[in-house]
């Protein structure tokens, strides 16, 4: 497989060996001339990179990003029966689809080049082209690699929760270690200066996600981080503002690694962590709730509960950060689609818009918004990066199928921060009291200066 800009080989077989192949005998064409038609109908300027096919055809590019490379007739076939990105996908983690060169690049000129593949049938063309017997891509479609799920029950029921939060994040501590690096933090990074560490903008996340949430402002302050991961905000927020921390997750993994980075930090008297659905809190209450990546699991149709019971969870003047992926006009990442079957299953990012109206509904009084779009971007090379360095460890440790996987759902994740249609927001919300004190202080300046304690006039009532 192409790990970045170097080369390695699948099968013992690279990209260029298919490409320098014995050409075929000319009285016959080769895949590339059959295909020839129906890529001038998918791109619209003629394909972006290069095609590589089993016969060792190939395609002329508009430009050089990279090769894609068609094994066997087999991708052509998950091609038809799933003409999306579930479909290449499917191809790319059981390796009949393989990627050679700069992953973002390639999938960056992909994208940007296809045509709205809903406009038209791609099994119908294959059929109009009267190819597929000839190419052998006729038949069943193949079965997906393993590593897909498809979840059963009512959606967003505590019991499916459950089963997506485990599919996603139960696969091995070491592995999200490998990814994330040393802080352990699943979320996006702040890279407040150019060449920044990841775990020094991870810190710099956590310490703006604390400042928000006014714990620089006094030292007992009771939080509740909803979907803890591996309590990297719950530890950095007790060690640094004196918090005392409830954390939860669904996940057992995460549970686990997170109760023994608390008692190595010697904080088991200010953190506890809890294997705990959000909606068995029982009537507890906190000064603030930081929700750091967790928004996404919640779904469209369940937003306005999940903010509810945060309110209701939150003393007054209480304060609630929903640092949460968004999209322009929503994007439901449910049903057939690559990110739903493997990465996310139920996942459904929400229009900020949508986010802001269903926090006010619930009784929030929202005082501010931040996009955090571009750093995503940069915290997602990142991870790729840490993935590529340590392939065969990573491989080691949860198989290639699913390291594939990650590494297709990371890089595509970071061009679609990248061009605008993903993003990341920070939504601050406080519960006012009666006579509408809201406790806040007059300006930002808190958040990014020293953590004293505001003076009484710094501060509304």
């Amino acid at each position: 497989m192409a790990i970045g800009r170097k080369t390695r080989p699948i099968d013992d077989q690279p990209a260029s060996s298919l490409a320098s192949a014995s050409p075929i005998p000319s009285t016959h064409k080769t895949v590339a001339d059959e295909l020839n038609p129906l890529l001038a109908k998918v791109f619209k300027d003629g394909p972006p990179v290069q095609f590589v096919f089993w016969d060792a055809s190939s395609t002329k590019a508009t430009s050089t990003p990279g090769t894609v490379v068609f094994r066997s007739p087999r991708a052509l076939t998950r091609l038809i029966w799933a003409p999306n990105d579930l479909g290449m996908a499917r191809g790319f983690i059981s390796k009949d689809i393989d990627i050679d060169g700069d992953i973002f690049l390639i999938l960056r000129a992909l994208h940007s080049s296809v045509r709205d593949v809903r406009r038209f049938d791609l099994r119908r063309l294959f059929s109009e082209l009267n190819m597929t017997v000839r190419l052998g891509a006729i038949g069943r479609p193949p079965a997906p690699p393993v590593e897909e799920i498809r979840l059963t029950g009512w959606r967003h029921s505590q019991i499916r929760d459950a089963a997506a939060i485990r599919h996603h994040y139960d696969i091995g501590n070491d592995f999200y270690r490998l990814i994330l690096g040393p802080s352990m933090t699943y979320s996006c990074a702040r890279f407040d200066r150019e060449n920044t560490a990841l775990e020094e903008a991870q810190r710099s996340k956590h310490d703006l996600v604390c400042r928000k949430l006014g714990l620089h402002e006094r030292t007992d302050t009771r939080l509740l981080d909803v979907g803890c991961g591996w309590g990297s905000m719950a530890l950095h927020a007790a060690a640094n503002y004196g918090a005392h921390v409830v954390a939860i997750t669904l996940s057992a993994s995460q549970a686990e690694e997170a109760k023994a980075r608390v008692a190595a930090a010697g904080l088991e008297d200010q953190v506890e962590i809890r294997l705990q659905d959000y909606r068995k809190l029982n009537g507890e209450t906190f000064d603030a709730i930081s929700s750091i990546g967790m928004f996404e699991h919640v779904g469209s149709s369940r937003m306005e509960d999940y903010f509810c019971l945060l309110f209701r969870a939150l003393t007054p003047r209480g304060r609630l950060l929903n640092h949460a992926i968004s999209a322009p006009g929503g994007s439901k990442l449910r049903g057939q689609t690559f990110m739903n079957r493997y990465i996310f299953p139920d996942a459904e990012l929400v229009d900020v818009a949508d986010v802001v109206r269903a926090m006010e509904r619930a009784g929030f009084e929202v005082r501010d918004v931040e996009s955090l779009r571009e750093h995503y971007r940069e915290t997602l090379h990142a991870w790729v990066e840490n993935l590529e360095n340590s392939w065969d460890e990573a491989v080691e440790l949860v198989g290639e199928g699913r390291a594939r996987a990650w590494r297709l759902y990371m890089a595509a994740s970071a061009n679609g921060f990248s061009d605008g249609r993903f993003a990341l927001h920070q939504v601050l919300g406080v519960v006012p009291t009666q006579s509408g004190a809201s406790g806040m202080t007059r300006t930002r300046d808190s958040w990014t200066g020293p953590k004293s304690e505001p003076s009484p006039g710094d501060r509304w009532q």
